[in-house]
């Protein structure tokens, strides 16, 4: 069993303590699902549940001591191996697709590009200092539409600006970027460009540009402009980059 073997791998079991690697994943999976909030939420909700527990191969639900054990001194490396086993198992499936049943369709691969703070105790985790009393992380996260799977996650402290992660970014010439406004950077579009990456966005209401073209709109789908647009920034430090209004 694929579980089996990282364990073995990375030493899982050493000081296990009767609760085995397997207990602890369904346990915390549990809480993922559960939306727990604490080792008493955890463990209570597996004591009710030990018939169905029994199905999983677990024996007992463990008592918040072995837990908070586990969770301090398993290896991280062993549920990162699992990440990216079931991940591959993902986009082998979604390679394997041959329908296609979403409502619109993309010639280019389609993705998202979005951030979102997790609230932390911050007396816990003084690292991530977020408020004068709080504390919290950033997820960013670049989501393929093909199957809907991450393609790239990075968790920073969380006053990191979303724009500062998008920067550091490559993607493949061709690619359709889908994102919102807190990414507005007229340098990073104009990389964009550069690269060949198509993006969509909404514009800023006190976005500074100019128009080039006004385009005809077609009739009866709402759509109101169609223009073509420069922005003034990138135009007095000599870039030509033009840009689609819609």
């Amino acid at each position: 069993m694929e579980f089996e073997s990282a364990v073995r791998k990375y030493g899982a079991e050493r000081h296990a303590r009767g609760f085995s690697s397997w207990g602890q994943f369904v346990a915390m999976l549990f809480c993922q699902l559960g939306h727990a909030k604490s080792l008493r939420e955890i463990c209570g909700g597996l004591a009710a549940s030990e018939g169905k527990l029994r199905h999983l191969g677990v024996a007992t639900a463990p008592s918040r001591s072995t837990l908070a054990y586990a969770n301090e001194h398993r290896p991280w490396q062993l549920y990162e191996a699992m990440f990216h086993q079931l991940l591959g198992k993902c986009q082998a499936l979604v390679a394997s697709r041959t329908g296609n049943t979403r409502k619109f369709r993309f010639k280019n691969k389609l993705v998202s590009l979005d951030a979102t703070v997790i609230d932390l105790c911050a007396s816990v985790f003084d690292w991530a200092r977020f408020r004068q009393t709080k504390g919290a992380v950033k997820l960013h996260l670049l989501l393929d539409h093909d199957g809907y799977l991450p393609e790239y996650a990075v968790i920073t402290e969380g006053k990191r600006h979303e724009v500062r992660v998008a920067r550091q970014m490559r993607f493949t010439p061709g690619t359709m970027l889908v994102f919102d406004r807190g990414y507005a950077d007229y340098d990073w579009f104009h990389r964009l460009g550069q690269q060949k990456v198509q993006f969509v966005t909404r514009l800023k209401d006190n976005a500074d540009y100019g128009l080039i073209e006004e385009r005809e709109t077609p009739r009866r789908i709402g759509v109101m402009r169609d223009q073509v647009i420069f922005f003034y920034k990138l135009a007095r430090q000599g870039k030509e980059c033009f840009f689609r209004r819609v």
